[in-house]
């Protein structure tokens, strides 16, 4: 069995016999959105699929307001 570990509180998280590039995990301490970013040795970092594609018309939004 694979296992990583959260970047940021340091849980162990199962990753089943075979991690891939992308596979999505969860911590369950953190409540942490993560995926794999290297195999071998697996590593997990932020996983970015949950990220507004409009971020930055927001953002220009808050600084300059109409």
């Amino acid at each position: 069995m694979a296992v990583a570990y959260c970047p940021d509180c340091g849980r162990r998280i199962e990753l089943g016999r075979r991690p891939w590039l992308g596979q999505q995990a969860f911590c369950e301490q953190c409540n942490g959105d993560l995926e794999v970013v290297e195999t071998n040795p697996p590593s997990l970092d932020w996983s970015d699929n949950l990220l507004d594609e409009n971020w930055e018309k927001d953002w220009q939004f808050e600084l300059h307001p109409a």
